[in-house]
């Protein structure tokens, strides 16, 4: 997510709301399906087991019962009456035995069909929810498939910051769609375990209009006409949680350049603006300086998406900045792609712990890397943010027990990226940023705590950190940063 300036300070329905049973003897045959040990290139959905839990800060969004390990979305866009039909493909693992199934799913979409390892069953979609009855056992896997369609619409978001209010599925007046979901908004346009401790794989098909193109996460593995529509499919094959899924649905032009080792990245901005793509071009570079600090980029591909935003979202391998002056400046981009390595390869497993990407990437991105190309010096950008902290801290809560309402404030990136400059002090430079570049390396792809993050960065460094990291993420007193 874009930090907060701190000097500006395949595939089931019942219309929403009826009752179970309505999905049931009336459904067609389920699609054929995959078996699920594997996708359709070998790859094994192991990686993508988790241990999801009920979020602390937000416990109405996603469910600890569903282990989600690949989504197959097919997404067919009608431009001109806002209205998306859709089929999805969900394979997960049981995480608890239960006598039913729930996933998020927003009121707005109808849910017309539902399928559990190819049979009908009943379900009942009341409010966000999209409960399928019917029993699992602990540790099984099942594909649930279901098709839906209607109107998406954002959701409120929890905060009081300005540059944005919802997340989610948004349109704009002309038809074109785009999507950020910090920290959740991804059931407004498919069923899905909303909670970042789940991440699954994704391939997602996208049928829009001719004239736009729709965009996603990964690698576009086609794209064609058919009839009066393009076709595009993408595949993400790294395990991701829902809020780091995107999609853009437009007039984009299409540039590929190169990174380091060679890096595929592709930019994909407004058509007929040329001006906004020079200023994403940074990327390769952007990319070099956060190797050197924190090591390899931790995937294979990355893409910068610009789309009718204020505000910014370093989703997954293909980050989403706004179009506006501020969120495509460089800083932002070295922000958002430093949420590659912390947020994205390694993700707070709990909302409460959101710190854990803004604050590191504050300290690469608006600390480190200002200091390296501006007129300022990293003590000095330290110092001006040591001012104001207190004041976040007393408005906000801690960084690790903020203000529910109050997602994403300045309480959350400026105190810990205070706090890592301490640690770094406190061990060295060599010893700070051999960590700082082991951690997502040794735990790439899975979702963390701050009791593991503490845990492993005392037994790395042979020193008992974890003192540290409560007077910081918890205290009610503001620790005190020296210049060092």
């Amino acid at each position: 997510m874009r930090r907060l300036a701190i000097g500006l300070a395949l595939v089931g329905l019942v219309a929403a709301g009826c009752g179970p049973g309505s999905g049931s003897s009336a459904s067609p045959p389920a699609p054929h399906v995959a078996a699920p040990a594997a996708d359709r290139s070998g790859t094994s959905y192991d990686a993508a087991e988790s241990t999801p839990q009920e979020d602390s800060t937000y416990p109405g969004v996603g469910d600890p019962g569903v282990d989600a390990l690949h989504y197959d979305l097919d997404l067919g866009w009608d431009a001109r009456q806002d209205r998306l039909t859709a089929s999805e493909t969900l394979l997960f693992r049981a995480a608890t035995t239960a006598d039913h199934v729930q996933v998020d799913l927003a009121r707005q979409l109808e849910v017309s069909h539902v399928w559990l390892d190819g049979k009908a069953v009943s379900f009942d979609h009341p409010g966000k929810d999209l409960v399928v009855d019917t029993p699992v056992t602990e540790g099984d896997r099942h594909v649930l498939q279901l098709t839906y369609s209607g109107t998406p619409e954002p959701v409120k978001a929890p905060t009081d910051r300005g540059d944005f209010t919802t997340t989610g599925w948004t349109t704009t007046s002309d038809g074109s769609v785009w999507t950020m979901q910090e920290p959740y908004g991804a059931y407004s346009w498919y069923a899905v375990n909303d909670q970042p401790s789940d991440k699954a794989m994704y391939d997602v098909t996208i049928r829009s209009p001719k004239g736009m193109v729709g965009i996603s996460n990964g690698v576009l593995r086609s794209r064609r006409t058919v009839g009066d529509a393009t076709v595009t499919r993408w595949r993400l094959t790294s395990p991701a949680s829902s809020y780091l899924v995107t999609i853009a649905i437009g007039h984009y032009t299409e540039t590929k350049d190169a990174g380091p080792h060679g890096l595929p990245i592709t930019y994909w901005t407004p058509t007929g603006r040329p001006a906004v793509l020079r200023k994403v071009r940074y990327a390769p570079q952007a990319v070099g300086y956060l190797e050197s600090l924190v090591g390899r980029y931790p995937f294979d591909s990355l893409g910068i998406l610009v789309v009718p935003s204020n505000s910014g979202m370093e989703t997954q391998t293909m980050v989403t900045l706004g179009d506006h002056r501020y969120t495509l400046s460089k800083d932002v981009l070295v922000h958002e792609i430093g949420h590659q390595w912390y947020g994205d390869a390694v993700t707070p497993d709990d909302w409460s712990d959101v710190w854990m990407s803004e604050g590191m990437t504050t300290y690469l991105a608006e600390a480190n890397w200002t200091a390296s190309h501006g007129r300022h010096s990293r003590d000095e950008i330290l110092r001006d943010w040591s001012r104001s902290v207190s004041a976040m801290r007393a408005a906000y809560g801690p960084p690790a027990h903020y203000a529910a309402g109050s997602f994403g404030q300045g309480n959350v990136y400026y105190i810990p990226a205070l706090m890592w400059d301490t640690i770094r002090q406190r061990l060295g430079d060599a010893t700070f940023w051999r960590l700082a570049a082991a951690w997502p390396q040794t735990h790439r792809y899975t979702s963390q705590s701050r009791d593991s993050l503490a845990a492993w960065w005392s037994r790395q460094s042979g020193q008992d950190l974890r003192p540290l990291f409560h007077a910081w993420l918890v205290g009610h007193a503001e620790p005190t940063w020296h210049v060092g």
